[in-house]
């Protein structure tokens, strides 16, 4: 326990409760030593139920705290960059939940804070042990060359007191979901996109995107294209198609937690998925895997494969693909 990062926990948001928290506690790197909210009981109540040793009433009591190697920082997309600034000033390493930033220009504050503290944007997807095999099975020629990805998110959420539905503080299908299948082309494709084409729908009421369609351009003849929104049926999937196969990522993005998942191959021979084979990816918990990613690189034994630069990135391309829609062509992502 002693060799272990001490996390804390910056605030009793939903997903740090039912998925982070418990993946620090399966992780081998880490513990979640304290928890904070905006009030000691709240914090206290989250804290016990948990079973971690510390509470308090303010983030900043936690931010202080000397005993605190990382923090998480699940707050709402607004107060990402504002805390993570906080916490390292106060000399902790920061995981932050995705989007890191509004805009790609309130995310590049963060290259400017000191070198010897780590920052990341939590994308758990990438630390999954489904993604990397699809990555390995691409860049090994399975799928020939690589040329289309196609993805899609949506779930149903017209709550308007729920954040996700609030534009002022960074709300929307784009930031909230989209910024997953963007995600998907940087990773697989090993490469940024170029530009992009984008179309969007938003809420009359709430302002906020509630359904965005994208074309990116990675140079090549590499095209991904998505669509997610927070207004229709819950679906996710992901197609990675090439030359020669076509791979699918069954539940590419809220994988369950601790249970066996499945990627599928198909060469096309036969019509209706009957030439499609499966396999198996043994059963993990993605958020441990993060964890222990990030706990890795904090304690020296690994560099951060995913550090403040490449959340800067994922501002940027977000950043045209809002211009794109604004403008009704294409647009450059530099």
């Amino acid at each position: 326990m002693a060799d272990r990062i001490r996390w804390g926990i910056v605030s009793t948001a939903k997903i740090g409760l039912t998925k982070v928290i418990p993946g620090i506690q399966r992780s081998e790197t880490g513990v979640a030593a304290a928890i904070a909210s905006r009030g000691l009981e709240k914090a206290r109540a989250a804290a016990d139920e948990l079973g971690i040793e510390k509470a308090y009433g303010s983030y900043e009591e936690l931010l202080a705290d000397p005993d605190i190697d990382a923090i998480y920082n699940p707050l709402p997309n607004h107060m990402h960059v504002p805390v993570t600034v906080q916490a390292v000033e106060a000399g902790k390493h920061v995981l932050c939940e995705k989007p890191i930033a509004l805009n790609a220009r309130e995310a590049e504050l963060l290259l400017d804070l000191p070198k010897d503290r780590l920052v990341a944007e939590g994308f758990m997807v990438r630390a999954h042990p489904q993604w990397i095999k699809a990555r390995d099975l691409v860049r090994s020629g399975t799928l020939g060359e690589l040329k289309a990805i196609q993805g899609f998110f949506s779930y149903y959420n017209d709550d308007p007191g729920n954040i996700r539905n609030k534009a002022d503080i960074g709300g929307g299908a784009l930031m909230d979901i989209g910024c997953y299948t963007m995600l998907a082309g940087r990773y697989f494709y090993d490469a940024e996109p170029e530009r992009v084409v984008s179309l969007i729908d938003r809420d009359p009421e709430f302002g906020t995107d509630r359904m965005t369609s994208a074309l990116m351009d990675f140079g090549s003849n590499r095209h991904l294209s998505f669509t997610v929104s927070t207004q229709l049926t819950p679906y996710q999937r992901l197609q990675l198609v090439g030359t020669k196969k076509r791979l699918e990522i069954v539940i590419p993005f809220n994988a369950p937690q601790g249970e066996a998942l499945q990627i599928r191959l198909d060469d096309g021979s036969l019509l209706g998925d009957a030439s499609m084979t499966s396999e198996l990816i043994a059963p993990c918990d993605q958020y441990a895997e993060l964890a222990d990613v990030f706990g890795r690189a904090v304690s020296g034994e690994e560099p951060l494969p995913y550090g403040a630069q490449d959340a800067v990135q994922n501002m940027k391309v977000l950043d045209a693909i809002f211009a794109s829609a604004e403008t009704g062509g294409w647009v450059s992502i530099s």
